[in-house]
């Protein structure tokens, strides 16, 4: 898995991903934070993490777009498959590559919490907070872009269905609450759709909640992404 690891890390910023996407993260964050926090006088960076929410979910699919569908169209991907090293390792090398400069990105948010300190007092207990949310947010968006990308050869395929899949689940979760006081077909619509909800479990955490069940939520996707795409490369090694 750290051959993987290394490799997927390199190739990040050999092609140049990397760069795209810290100065876009940077960019978009730095806006967010000027915003809401400096000019509002505040201390409280839980605005520019509801807002990074939506910039986060059409980012990401961009990180991760290439990581199997880019073996696959270069034909690598069958000296991956039998080379001695197993499923997991592939899928978790790449995955954890991906998550390091996802973690790279949002660490920024220290540097904000460094201006915050000059100018007066840090909620770190927030901060941090908000923090790890986005961290889990980012490692179950991940999971998704990587599955998806497992599935085509075609990197902007793979770019575009990761946007759509993480954009439906979020605008159907807007859409679900018209339901909530409906009737019973309604408000069972109403609680399936938020069972598998991404953007009220990450709002708890924005807004101070700290929610175990949302974590474990967040974690279970990633896992459960993660082995769909260990199955789908498992199909593709014994066809």
């Amino acid at each position: 898995m750290g051959a993987i690891y290394r490799r997927e890390m390199g190739a990040f910023f050999t092609s140049g991903v990397a760069y795209v996407f810290l100065v876009v993260f940077y960019f978009v964050s730095g806006i967010f934070f000027y915003n809401y926090v400096l000019a509002a006088g505040v201390a409280d960076v839980s605005p520019v993490f509801q807002s990074m929410f939506l910039v986060v979910m059409f980012l990401i699919p961009i990180l991760t777009m290439k990581l199997l569908s880019e073996e696959k169209k270069n034909r690598t991907d069958q000296g991956l498959l039998t080379a001695p090293v197993g499923l997991w390792e592939i899928v978790l090398g790449k995955y954890f590559a991906a998550l390091t400069l996802f973690i790279i990105a949002e660490s920024i948010v220290f540097v904000y919490a460094i201006i915050l300190s000059a100018l007066g007092n840090v909620v770190w207990q927030t901060l941090i907070g908000n923090y790890f949310a986005m961290l889990f947010l980012g490692a179950a968006f991940i999971a998704v872009g990587l599955f998806v990308s497992s599935l085509t050869e075609n990197q902007i395929t793979a770019a575009i269905i990761s946007m759509v899949v993480l954009f439906v689940i979020y605008l159907s979760e807007m859409l679900a609450a018209n339901f909530e006081n409906g009737n019973k077909l309604q408000q069972l619509a109403y609680k399936a759709i938020t069972t598998i909800a991404f953007y009220s479990k990450y709002n708890e955490f924005t807004n101070g909640v700290f929610s175990l069940p949302s974590i474990v939520f967040f974690i279970s996707v990633a896992f459960l992404f993660n082995f769909f795409t260990v199955r789908v490369l498992e199909k593709r090694r014994w066809s």
